[in-house]
């Protein structure tokens, strides 16, 4: 794998879940959500690439049980332009199905319970989206699904 940083988002209508990786690009790990608020998402997101440096952005992709795409797919697309008008980096749309779940199993086997874990919950989905994307980059060379490709 290339080294470098990676960053995962968990786009919400309220919160955006975001997680990165260490510069060897093997563990994910989460860092405070942002406030999904128009108007300045990009000045965050902006300030999230500056500090980072990511060599792509992983975005998880909400689909239908049955793959098909999902009602908040649309706003994600959006998101990922939003992206795409700040860095040159590449974008992978990451499936997301089961990672919500995933992440609360996770919370709740750390200790925490559910009102505590809705603080934590948008990071730890992230965290789950970009492992997705380190174990199809392990396996492929990179993610699958590139945004704009």
């Amino acid at each position: 794998m290339k080294p470098g940083r990676r960053i995962g988002f968990d786009y919400g209508d309220t919160r955006i879940g975001v997680a990165v990786t260490d510069a060897s690009g093997l563990l994910a790990s989460p860092i405070p959500y942002l406030l999904n608020e128009s108007g300045n998402s990009a000045e965050k997101l902006q300030e999230l690439f500056d500090e980072f440096s990511p060599i792509y952005i992983a975005l998880g992709f909400p689909l239908h049980l049955s793959g098909s795409e999902s009602a908040k797919s649309e706003s994600v697309l959006a998101f990922a332009e939003t992206i795409s008008t700040l860095t040159n980096k590449p974008i992978y749309l990451i499936d997301e199905r089961m990672t919500t779940v995933s992440a609360s199993r996770t919370l709740r086997e750390s200790g925490k319970n559910a009102k505590n874990a809705k603080e934590s919950i948008d990071s730890a989905s992230a965290v789950a989206i970009l492992e997705s994307a380190l174990n199809q980059e392990r396996l492929q060379g990179e993610p699958m699904n590139r945004y704009g490709k």
